[in-house]
């Protein structure tokens, strides 16, 4: 075996899209191996004895360079590269994640009466991500809300808001998102653009997202940990319903605070309860 080397992120995770190149002292390439699905890279090429320099590249990371010395073995081994997310952002490993609603909310505030506010959920809804390999922006989300459950704690105020001054949740019974693009924004925030669907209007939304880590639950699985939130307007939505008090102040507020707090589990399904 000529060349072997394992490539992962700082978490652990396989990088199987990492290239290797080796490169003798003249800086002329002698060989070229792509990582495995494992992010494994094993290539069975003899080597010359000498000092060689290793570059380990992958779209997104970056780039990692070592020395190693091939014996008269002719194998050069190089252990574990550890490459670092570009902007040092970590993200959770490529593939399916599916949205665990029984750990995640949906949360929203408005303002009420001008001095105070209103906190609602939903308590219904799923969600997909699918984390893509090569080119982190063109990762994909999409979620479904169900509008008949917001809950507000207020019966009378929840029907309300299923009225057709609001959601008109009989007419519109979900609430879609689909993303349409991620965009980094800083070392530890992204900003996934897409298009929301409420109240038979579709808008694009942008969401600051934080990814919060990943890690083994008790189950066996793995989960992904995110915080997303957004500024919605009502009116842009066809929900102009506004009552206005005799000081000229509305009873509730134009303006949405949304708040999501969201856990994924690995896979394209949850696990069976």
């Amino acid at each position: 075996m000529g060349l072997t080397a394992r490539i992962r992120t700082r978490d652990g995770w396989a990088v199987s899209h990492a290239v290797v190149t080796v490169a003798d002292m003249t800086g002329a390439q002698v060989l070229r191996a792509e990582a495995d699905a494992e992010g494994a890279v094993r290539d069975a090429t003899p080597m010359e004895p000498g000092a060689y320099t290793v570059i380990v590249t992958a779209v997104g990371y970056a780039p990692a360079a070592s020395s190693v010395i091939v014996t008269a073995s002719r194998r050069a081994e190089v252990g574990s590269v550890t490459l670092a997310r570009q902007g040092g952002t970590e993200l959770p490993p490529p593939g399916p994640w599916t949205v665990d609603p029984v750990h995640s909310s949906v949360a929203a505030v408005a303002q009420h009466l001008g001095i105070s506010s209103v906190h609602g959920r939903f308590t219904e809804f799923s969600g997909s991500i699918e984390i893509a390999p090569d080119d982190v922006t063109k990762s994909r989300v999409e979620a479904v809300i169900r509008a008949a459950s917001i809950d507000t704690g207020n019966g009378m105020r929840d029907g309300h808001l299923k009225s057709p001054d609001f959601l008109d949740a009989e007419r519109f019974p979900e609430i879609t998102f689909r993303s349409t693009g991620l965009t980094a924004t800083g070392s530890d925030r992204w900003t996934v653009h897409g298009e929301l669907g409420m109240h038979g209007v579709v808008r694009p939304v942008d969401l600051d997202l934080a990814y919060l880590g990943t890690g083994p639950d008790p189950w066996g699985g793995t989960r992904a940990a995110f915080r997303a939130t957004t500024e919605l307007h009502r009116e842009d939505f066809a929900m102009n319903y506004n009552q206005v008090l005799q000081a000229g102040i509305a009873a509730i507020g134009t303006t949405l605070k949304v708040e999501l707090d969201i856990q994924a589990v690995q896979g394209e399904s949850l696990p069976a309860a």
